[in-house]
């Protein structure tokens, strides 16, 4: 009987091992196919059925610099980093103040951030059209870095006050006792506990700023385009462009993921913090 039970124990836990595989392969079997296609030439993207078996190329990457895929890139980090700090900056204040030193309004001022994020974005554009217009920030990055950090805010304010809310009592009272000031407390009691949650907050903000597009093609033109942006242009009248817009979007997402495998450790820390009590 006990050899019975470990034997189903072990073809389950099999069966379920390669479901996971699967599902895995399942949800990365796009991304596979789109780095294949971009070491293919057009006419080989183009095949049908699909060819497995080619002679890989750089020439779709090569084209994409030459298109000028460098300024598009500049503008989408400086936007992304320049916001997420700033996000960081307002964020990590508001997030202490509505969770160890909760203020008067607290529960008023959490339903003003949830409810900020309730507008459709396609709702605002006009006036923020206008409006960067009349302050001359059209065509800017400052415009969109402004955009980005009121849109990611909300969302890393909620988020980091979970995570401050983890920090025991007991540590912020005895630095108190010893005489630590607010910066002090903040600097070396609380933010060393709560820092793989800002780590996450602040790789969750990289990726929406990074991939954020309705407010770039709006706001943007020639100057300040980002990213997703570029990938437009190969939306022609001609058709797709499959594996030069397959070489794009592979150098668009390569900072992301780069970013993402490095912080990995602290997103996952992150994203457990109050998962278990």
């Amino acid at each position: 009987m006990a050899m019975r039970t470990s034997l189903r124990g072990r073809l389950g836990g099999s069966a379920l091992t390669l479901f996971t595989w699967l599902v895995a392969i399942l949800f990365v079997f796009p991304l596979l196919w789109m780095l294949l296609t971009s070491f293919k030439t057009e006419s080989a993207a183009y095949t049908d059925p699909p060819t497995l078996f080619f002679t890989p190329t750089l020439e779709q990457f090569a084209g994409v610099l030459e298109r000028g895929f460098l300024p598009y890139l500049g503008n989408s980090a400086f936007v992304t980093v320049v916001s997420t700090l700033a996000v960081l900056a307002l964020g990590v204040p508001a997030a202490y103040a509505l969770s160890i030193s909760p203020i008067r309004w607290t529960s008023n001022a959490l339903g003003f951030f949830l409810s900020t994020k309730m507008l459709p974005i396609v709702a605002a554009i006009i006036p923020l059209y206008v409006i960067s217009q009349n302050v001359q920030l059209l065509d800017n990055v400052w415009a969109l870095v402004i955009l980005y950090t009121g849109m990611n805010l909300p969302l890393a304010v909620w988020m980091m006050r979970s995570f401050f809310l983890e920090v025991p009592q007991e540590m912020i009272e005895a630095g108190r006792i010893d005489g630590a000031n607010l910066p002090t407390l903040l600097r070396r009691v609380i933010l060393p506990v709560v820092a793989p949650g800002i780590a996450a907050t602040a790789l969750i903000c990289v990726i929406f700023s990074w991939t954020e597009f309705f407010y770039a093609v709006n706001l943007t033109a020639a100057r300040s385009g980002t990213v997703p942006v570029f990938l437009v242009g190969f939306i022609t009248s001609e058709g797709l462009y499959w594996a030069q817009l397959s070489a794009a979007a592979l150098m668009a997402s390569l900072p992301v993921v780069i970013v993402g495998w490095f912080a990995q450790n602290h997103l996952v820390r992150g994203l457990s913090m109050g998962a278990v009590k």
